[in-house]
């Protein structure tokens, strides 16, 4: 049972830290990119955020913290579904960190206004959040591979309370038939607690004082 929950998370921690570093670095700048125009135009400087360059960055890694949730809540089967769509969005985390490390920015990634009348193209990346972005896609990968393989064995968080639900409304039911019970017999005109007769004095229980307050005193 220790090994099944160190598993679990593992996968969960995994899945959740992933997640968390994808939506973080695709909010961040990843290049910058200068445009020279015709004179007189002045040159243009703009910012391209991982959204911006990559925009699955930041939907694969909320896809990775909804896994990290799903994998606590289902079991069994459904668990190896998760891994891989947890799989899947780690590939192309991991696809998209590479190709903007290795792929300059075009002037299609530009604003309409900054790529208007643009002559060259001067582009300045930093290459710390692509590959955090690829860091992220290799976690994911392992965590969803982790689920896939080891998941089903994995005891469900929720047992515990369901037998408590499946049991709690058996007990109201009996107390509900008891009070119906009662109230049926008092519409027959009869006495619901006549079957409640109080048990016997123990044999051997001490007797009753005799009469009178000087009893066996001579």
């Amino acid at each position: 049972m220790t090994g099944q929950r160190r598993e679990t998370a593992a996968a969960v921690a995994g899945l959740a830290v992933a997640g968390g570093l994808a939506v973080s670095a695709g909010g961040q700048t990843w290049a910058t990119a200068t445009v020279g125009r015709e004179p007189p135009l002045p040159p243009v400087t703009e910012t391209l955020t991982g959204s911006e360059l990559a925009a699955l960055v930041p939907a694969c890694g909320l896809l990775l913290l909804a896994a990290a949730v799903a994998v606590l809540a289902v079991r069994g089967r459904g668990r190896q579904v998760v891994g891989l769509l947890a799989c899947v969005g780690g590939g192309t985390l991991l696809w998209s960190g590479v190709r903007a490390l290795t792929t300059d920015p075009g002037l299609a990634d530009l604003s309409d206004g900054a790529a208007a009348g643009a002559t060259a193209l001067e582009i300045s990346r930093s290459g710390a959040w692509p590959a955090l972005t690829v860091a992220a896609g290799v976690l994911g990968i392992a965590a969803g591979a982790l689920a896939v393989l080891r998941g089903p064995s994995w005891s469900g968080m929720g047992r515990r309370y369901e037998r408590t639900a499946v049991a709690a409304p058996a007990a109201a039911g009996t107390r509900e038939d008891s009070a119906l019970d009662a109230w049926r017999a008092l519409d027959r005109g009869e006495d619901p607690t006549a079957g409640h007769e109080e048990p016997p004095a123990p044999a051997g229980g001490t007797p009753a004082p005799p009469a009178g307050g000087d009893g066996g005193r001579i």
